[in-house]
């Protein structure tokens, strides 16, 4: 073929106009397939049919006869057998990373595809599997072409004779030689039989004619192209060695090539053949870049190298016949590495052969010189015209495959949905149906040079995925990762997607940086849609294992109090009732650890096995459903108090544990049930198609059901007051941090479609204690805490704006002055605490003057007998000077050491709190300011 007109790709980064295809697989499993699939998988191929004779072809495809020149006659043999190893070099890394996944466990239909998704997730293995699916519908198409151009060189009439056939088409379109419609090829070598007329419409039909013939062999079944590609094989195998036997019986001989130039001059060459010759040897092994005479530009390693390495991108087509193989684990790796090594044995003779025999000027100028230099031409042409039919099918089988194995896994949606339906026998005939139909799309485009380095680099996409789904499973350190093939690391994983990635912007950098962004839309789309599959997320054993690791490093012994944060432990009852609180703590945290714990009343002994077990996928669906950012911890006790001094204990790992404890109030009030206020709760209509995807088989029916109702009045308590105050003081025994939280069920603005910034609110903090009027301490540990904690909600999200008001209590009516002193001490102290607050004196004399015990009149661990005209005095002080707060941040006292005291002090506690609001009563005992840097 002295005038192969086979242009390279136009772009400055080019690559060869057909890049080698792999094969299709089975589908994943029939028993899941639309059509009642026989529930038996029709695995038929061994390891030479089913991966070492698919790979080969793949890998030989038309380059092996049209290209090998071009590498050589450019690159030189030295450079042309450096771009080989490196390239194998590339291709082998990811041959190790496929057979380490091949070998870990039963693989399905899928190949690439199924490594991938059942590796990386479905996120990431969906949109690499649609990508790969293009990339081989495109190649399928551009090995159609590839087909017909080579058909057209030997068969195509020749200039004079096809000028009258296209001027009756021409005039019959309407349009006489529209620019860059029809294709005029030069003339071949052969002297074969020319009869075909040439075209552009002429190229579409003789495409799809073959593209028909390739529809007609994988409806019938990949069982049958494994075959037929077994024949391909042989013709090809006996191309090869007419090629090395030619080498050696033609005599040397002299050619005048010819070529179209610029403004019609014809353009000749003087080329020979020497047989095997030193000197010609010597005079190929450096490079000389020069002009391409099928694109016009001026060759560089970088274009040649993106020619040759379209060779190397067969290497899945043994993987992705794993639906089919008998024995995929011990086929895949076997017959890919002996395929491997097999293709590069050829070309490196093929290489040496051409550079020890034929001048340079024959290699850069006749692509197809194979044919010259042959005893019998027609043999060359045979295999030409035998690889590229076995390449379009192993395409178009490839693609079926995926596309079917995407079908099954529903990633998708509707639109790929028929894809899903196969024959009796397990062929995806609808599949096929779709890859030929996009096929016969993409042959229109007439010439696919440019295509070429988008599937190139598609390929190379997808080998970078399979090394790092590799990587990810050796990182993760997952115990079930035990591949029978051992020959890998995580440094060859690595090293092969750095490889991956570089050659892909080597190739072309625009189609690279598309792929990438196609890439990434495709992950947000399939992430928008949040499938879930029973595959495992390598993404959760990724972060287990660097959780662990920090979680080490998290050492208790380094803390320092200018880096605390809270750390709460919730208890709820029940959710109904506490949602609004749970929504409120989410805004307290500041990044902290935040648990909602509960107890569960029973005893182990007595059951026949653990209740709390079952409920934990109904918390983590009301987590989800609230959008906050907490854990669930469940445990099973007989009494409440005994079930949150466990959870006090064991909540946590190292470092994260809870430092403060917050409780419901315990009151008499009826709760409101917040789930008949929250759409998501109530409204049906609300993810209905997709609720059991969000909620892990959790729907808002069986959700709404497993949370009691909120109880009445007449309900019987399940908590005592003794053991709710037991409850707190145990949790300060502990040395935690305690707060009550009442009538949060007021509190709106919280949820997570909530806008608020929090400029209509006020947080209103009173750090005195309010039981004790003779308390002047606003500096205790105590009081310094409900200045941290209103400072930490003033700083979440929906609080930022709000405005802070401290309000200190003083006795106006003794003589004392000693309060100014304190406010101005205040206000130093809230300056170097960066705290931006507004200051309220507040006279408290109303309330002291029904204030009738003094702190010596009383036992120091009793608590104080306070009168109710006291105490509605200072329920009355707090009612004037907070009701329009959205929150208060009262001092909490400490409980008394008597448990006969308990309802008294809770007493107390609700009568000064009675009517105000929303209010959180705390009481700390963590220092948790510092002043210094």
């Amino acid at each position: 073929m002295s005038n192969e007109n086979t242009p390279l790709i136009t772009s400055r980064v080019c690559g060869l106009t057909m890049t080698a295809p792999t094969c299709g697989t089975a589908p994943e499993s029939p028993q899941e397939s639309a059509s009642g699939a026989p529930s038996q998988s029709p695995r038929r191929l061994n390891t030479f049919f089913g991966v070492m004779v698919p790979t080969v072809l793949s890998m030989f495809s038309i380059i092996l006869f049209l290209r090998t020149g071009f590498v050589v006659g450019h690159a030189g043999l030295l450079e042309g057998l450096l771009m080989i190893a490196v390239a194998y070099i590339i291709i082998s890394l990811t041959i190790l990373s496929i057979c380490a996944i091949s070998t870990n466990g039963a693989i399905q239909g899928g190949g690439a595809y199924y490594m991938i998704s059942r590796s990386l997730g479905p996120e990431f293995g969906g949109s690499i599997g649609l990508m790969f699916f293009l990339a081989k519908v495109f190649a399928c198409g551009e090995y159609v072409l590839g087909l017909v151009e080579a058909l057209l060189d030997v068969f195509g009439m020749d200039t004079g004779n096809c000028l009258h056939i296209l001027s009756f088409l021409n005039l019959w379109l309407g349009a006489f030689d529209p620019p860059g419609l029809f294709f005029l090829p030069e003339s071949s070598v052969s002297a074969g039989v020319r009869v075909l007329p040439q075209g552009y419409w002429y190229t579409i039909l003789y495409s799809s004619v073959v593209l028909l013939l390739c529809l007609i062999i994988c409806l019938v079944g990949a069982h049958i192209y494994s075959r037929t590609a077994f024949v391909i094989l042989l013709v090809v195998t006996v191309s090869l060695l007419s090629i090395f036997i030619s080498s050696v019986a033609v005599k040397p001989q002299n050619f005048v090539i010819t070529h179209q130039g610029l403004g019609n001059q014809t353009l000749r060459y003087n080329a020979s053949f020497t047989g095997f010759s030193a000197a010609t040897l010597r005079s190929n092994l450096g490079p000389r870049y020069s002009l391409d005479y099928s694109t016009n530009t001026v060759m560089s390693f970088a274009t040649v190298f993106a020619v040759m390495f379209t060779s190397c991108t067969g290497i899945m087509a043994g993987a992705n016949m794993s639906g089919e193989l008998k024995t995929p684990s011990v086929s895949i790796p076997r017959g890919t590495i002996i395929a491997v090594i097999y293709t590069f044995t050829v070309y490196i003779l093929l290489f040496i052969l051409a550079s020890a025999t034929c001048d340079r000027t024959l290699l850069i100028q006749d692509y197809g010189f194979f044919q010259r230099i042959n005893l019998w031409p027609p043999f060359v042409t045979i295999g030409i015209f035998c690889a590229s039919l076995s390449a379009a099918m192993c395409a178009m089988i490839g693609a079926s495959r995926i596309l079917h194995a995407l079908a099954l896994d529903q990633l998708f949606g509707l639109p790929l949905a028929p894809a899903a339906v196969t024959s009796s026998s397990g062929n995806p005939w609808v599949a096929v149906l779709y890859t030929w139909g996009l096929a016969q799309c993409v042959v229109f485009a007439g010439h696919l040079n440019a295509v070429a380095g988008l599937v190139t680099v598609f390929y190379l996409l997808a080998f970078a995925a399979v090394d790092l789904a590799c990587l990810a499973l050796e990182w993760a350190s997952a115990p079930n990762f035990r591949p029978t093939f051992q020959f890998f690391s995580w440094h060859t994983c690595l090293l092969g997607i750095l490889s991956c990635l570089v050659m892909m912007f080597v190739i072309n950098p625009v189609y690279s940086s598309g792929s990438i962004v196609l890439l990434l839309l495709l992950l947000l789309f399939l992430h928008y849609r949040s499938p879930t599959s029973s595959w495992g997320y390598i993404s959760q054993a990724l972060i287990f294992h660097q959780v662990r690791k920090y979680l080490l490093m998290l050492d208790v012994r380094k803390e320092h109090v200018k880096f605390w944060r809270p750390q709460v432990l919730l208890m709820v009852s029940n959710p109904r009732s506490s949602c609004q609180l749970i929504l409120f703590v989410n805004q307290l945290k500041k990044g902290g650890l935040y648990v909602l714990g509960h107890v569960q009343l029973g005893d182990l002994d007595a059951l026949p096995s653990d209740p709390v077990q079952q409920q934990y996928n109904f918390w983590l669906s009301l987590v989800d459903k609230l959008g906050v950012k907490a854990f669930v911890d469940l445990t099973l006790s007989p009494s409440v108090r005994q079930g949150t001094q466990h959870l006090l204990r064991i909540t946590g790992l190292g470092g994260m544990k809870p430092n403060t404890l917050i409780l419901g109030f315990y009151d008499s009030c009826t709760p409101d049930d917040f789930f008949l206020q929250d759409s998501a709760f109530y409204d049906t209509s609300v993810g209905q198609n997709s609720e059991g995807e969000y909620n892990f088989g959790v729907d808002l029916p069986s959700l709404q059901a497993h949370f009691p109702p909120v109880r009445h009045v007449e309900s019987p308590r399940w908590l005592s007051p003794e053991e709710y105050v037991g409850i707190i003081s145990d949790a300060l025994k502990m040395n935690k941090n305690v707060c009550l939280g009442r009538y949060f069920f007021q509190l709106q603005g919280e949820g997570k479609d909530s806008k608020t910034d929090g400029s209509e609110r006020t947080i209103d903090v009173w750090p005195l204690n309010l039981l004790q009027p003779g308390c002047r301490d606003y500096q205790d540990v105590c009081s310094l805490f409900l200045l941290q904690m209103a400072c930490v909600l003033n700083m979440s999200s929906k609080w930022r704006n709000a405005r802070m008001r401290i309000f200190l209590n003083v006795e106006t009516a003794s003589c004392d002055q000693g309060w100014v002193i304190n406010e101005e001490t205040f206000r130093d102290l809230l300056k170097k605490l960066r705290i931006r607050a507004s200051i309220k004196i507040v006279s408290w004399d109303p309330a002291v003057q029904h204030h009738t015990i003094s702190e010596e009149e009383r036992p120091s661990e009793s608590l104080p007998t306070l009168s109710e005209d006291f105490l509605s005095a200072v329920n009355c002080m707090l009612t004037e000077h907070s009701s329009q707060a959205a929150v208060r941040f009262l001092y909490l006292p400490r409980p008394p050491a008597q448990g006969s005291q308990a309802q008294q002090y809770l007493a107390q506690l609700e009568a000064i709190t009675y009517g105000l609001g929303p209010t959180l009563l705390i009481h700390g005992v963590t220092p948790v300011t510092y002043t210094d840097l």
